[in-house]
């Protein structure tokens, strides 16, 4: 079991920026990639950003590139989502999750999820 703990959510502006971080604890050994997904209040889980645990590689949604930067602290466990420049439409519940294998674009890649955390950007 791998349990994972988000933080950073918030309410802030357009062109605003935040940081969301994702904790991950238990067997953190299986890890081989992590990812941030959101979900807006009537839409599907959609990919945002994800990580190579073994070379560090980052992968990013169209929406997001150039605006949001993922990385990770290895010594930590943990893994980050620096969001600049939000816009209203990035408003969603922000969810991190594990994968035992290669980075994916696809929610059923991943096999441990956090609780979520919410990112309110008023326009």
């Amino acid at each position: 079991q791998v349990q994972l703990v988000e933080s950073g959510g918030g309410l802030v502006q357009a062109g605003g920026s935040l940081r969301l971080s994702c904790a991950a604890s238990g067997r953190t050994f299986s890890i081989s990639a992590m990812a941030w997904f959101r979900q807006a209040p009537g839409k599907e889980r959609a990919f945002v950003a994800a990580i190579s645990w073994s070379d560090s590689s980052t992968y990013y949604a169209d929406s997001v590139k150039g605006r949001f930067t993922i990385s990770r602290d290895s010594a930590k466990n943990t893994v980050y989502l620096q969001m600049n420049s939000l816009l209203p439409e990035d408003t969603a519940v922000y969810y991190c999750a594990t994968s035992r294998g290669l980075p994916s674009v696809v929610v059923g890649s991943y096999n441990y999820w956090g609780q979520g955390t919410q990112v309110t950007v008023s326009s």
